[in-house]
């Protein structure tokens, strides 16, 4: 419970600063539409996306705020329901609340729009802190379920035999 807790602090936390590099970008980087960070690879381009990833399904605010609540709140959820977390899976999650709360902040109160500024030059997309933080937590999360469920099934398995074993002991010696 109290992990749970310190995931969704965590997530809060990268809300926080992921609504702060918006206004910050809003305030400085819109007036003047780029800035240049590092020549020829990175710069900082406004940008009011109302789409997702690679524009698709532009203009169609309502499934990004229907879908975004729904993933959030099941994920807020499952961090207090599932029993078998572990760091990685709290952490994944956290990041994925945060990038999905993030954008749907933008989408509420931005006319259906979310703010994009990073754009890496040979990467043509423009994105933000909260698509990094979705993106990192879904591959966590992948890293988890490839790598952690397994061996927890395993170890659930030994458990419940070993549990077998001493009722069996405990039958055999009365």
């Amino acid at each position: 419970m109290l992990l749970g807790i310190f995931a969704l602090i965590g997530a809060a936390v990268l809300v926080v600063i992921d609504q702060v590099i918006k206004f910050l970008a809003t305030t400085y980087i819109k007036p003047i539409g780029t800035l240049e960070i590092i020549p020829g690879f990175l710069d900082f381009t406004y940008h009011g996306n109302d789409g997702a990833a690679f524009g698709i399904l532009s203009s169609q605010t309502w499934i990004f705020v229907i879908i975004t609540a729904l993933v959030s709140i099941a994920l807020i959820v499952g961090l207090f329901v599932y029993k078998k977390h572990t760091t990685l899976s709290r952490m994944a999650c956290a990041l994925i609340i945060a990038g999905g709360i993030g954008n749907l902040i933008d989408r509420v109160f931005n006319n259906g729009y979310v703010i994009d500024y990073i754009h890496v030059k040979f990467f043509p997309p423009i994105f933000n802190f909260a698509d990094c933080c979705v993106s990192i937590g879904v591959v966590l999360l992948f890293i988890y379920v490839i790598f952690c469920t397994d061996s927890l099934r395993k170890e659930s398995s030994a458990k419940k035999k070993q549990k077998k074993e001493k009722v069996k002991h405990e039958q055999d010696h009365k």
